[in-house]
């Protein structure tokens, strides 16, 4: 079975198997991570946060966890529906398309674990950053976490095999036309599935020309979740701050 829609992701990350695949992702480091976030941005006690591309919520589970009013929004319409079971009176989700201002006003809109470049068009990805800068209110921030696309490329792994919950994913990596592209094929209930994730290998200076398209101010550069100094050849993560 093939993914043949236009857009890669409207599929593949509606399906169940891509949370078996990315099942063991390590939410002691991201908790950790928006508790040193929250800190270095200081946003108030009971501030409001939009998780953009929320997923099935994890970070905006944690964010309300620790106080804070949470709004988290995701194209795919199955990981809303699961992330909707944890809602209460500061936690609600909501499928929404990234690309489009949600039409309220937070204190800080995060778009995390490598969540952007997804597009075919190139104006969509401008649509999102003026569109996470209108969700802001006047003393909000915007906080984008990439991949450091240098990095992962200059340590890309070629072909791997994952076995998950009794499932074997086939993984192969390349790059091209300036995507980092990810085939995913595998066999689950005897029919064969084949995907792809892709990628747009956006560099600092990439970023920093959508800023300035949108007129957005960059604040902060960072290279890994502890929110240390950004270094393009050997940082893993690309944490960029802006108002």
């Amino acid at each position: 079975m093939s993914n043949n829609k236009k857009e890669w992701f409207t599929s593949w990350f509606d399906t169940p198997f891509y949370h078996i695949l990315y099942k063991d992702r390590d939410d002691t480091e991201a908790h950790a991570f928006m508790d040193t976030l929250t800190n270095y941005l200081n946003l108030p006690d009971t501030g409001s946060v939009l998780d953009l591309a929320c997923g099935k919520g994890r970070h905006a589970r944690y964010l309300n966890k620790i106080g804070y009013k949470v709004t988290g929004v995701d194209l795919s319409e199955n990981s809303i529906k699961f992330a909707k079971q944890f809602e209460n009176h500061s936690l609600n989700f909501e499928v929404h398309d990234m690309c489009l201002p949600y039409n309220a006003k937070f204190d800080a809109v995060f778009n995390l674990f490598t969540s952007f470049g997804y597009f075919d068009k190139d104006e969509d990805n401008l649509r999102t950053i003026k569109a996470i800068k209108s969700d802001l209110n006047d003393f909000g921030f915007g906080v984008i976490d990439f991949m450091n696309s240098e990095f992962v490329i200059d340590n890309l792994v070629p072909e791997e095999i994952k076995t998950v919950d009794g499932i074997t994913f086939s993984l192969k990596r390349y790059v091209k036309n300036g995507y980092i592209i990810k085939d995913i094929t595998f066999e689950a209930n005897d029919t064969p599935y084949a995907f792809q994730e892709r990628v747009r290998g956006f560099t600092l200076n990439d970023f920093e020309l959508l800023f300035e398209q949108a007129d957005v101010h960059l604040l902060d550069i960072f290279g890994d979740y502890k929110l240390n100094k950004f270094n393009p050849k050997t940082s893993e993560r690309l944490v960029m701050i802006f108002k």
